[in-house]
């Protein structure tokens, strides 16, 4: 149904007035069984998009082409590292989107402290994601005391 009727030129009416049934015409030779899993990953895809866009991506465009370019590099290579430390912190942050993994592992009320030439990293006491936290600093291997 058209939100302002009287924008239609005369003799010109829609084809459908509601719109309960989709019509797709696929140009994929494939039969079901393996489109299904291809419109998975076009899913999966898109929600990897929609991840960026939600982030780094917001902030596009400018209107220099080589200053989106670098912005884009920058934020794949971010948005790639992010879901790298997710997925090597735990399985709930294996499937958190990349703002989650910020807020849960990234951005922290810690304290480092130096002393005898070692660095002290001072993690808040009681913290609920410590072991999702310690998880991902065995698995990258930093020479911190924590």
């Amino acid at each position: 149904m058209r939100l302002n009727p009287t924008s239609v030129p005369g003799g010109q009416a829609e084809l459908f007035g509601f719109w309960r049934h989709h019509v797709s015409f696929p140009d994929s030779p494939f039969v079901l069984a393996r489109a299904k899993p291809m419109h998975r990953e076009h899913a999966q895809v898109e929600q990897a998009f929609a991840d960026l866009e939600d982030s780094a991506l917001a902030h596009l465009p400018s209107e220099r082409f080589t200053a989106n370019a670098a912005w884009l590099t920058v934020a794949a290579t971010a948005h790639n590292l992010t879901r790298a430390a997710g997925r090597l912190a735990s399985t709930f942050h294996a499937r958190a989107r990349t703002g989650t993994i910020r807020r849960h592992l990234i951005h922290i009320p810690a304290r480092i402290a130096a002393g005898a030439r070692r660095f002290t990293l001072h993690l808040p006491q009681l913290w609920p994601r410590a072991d999702d936290f310690a998880d991902l600093w065995t698995a990258t291997g930093p020479r911190m005391r924590t």
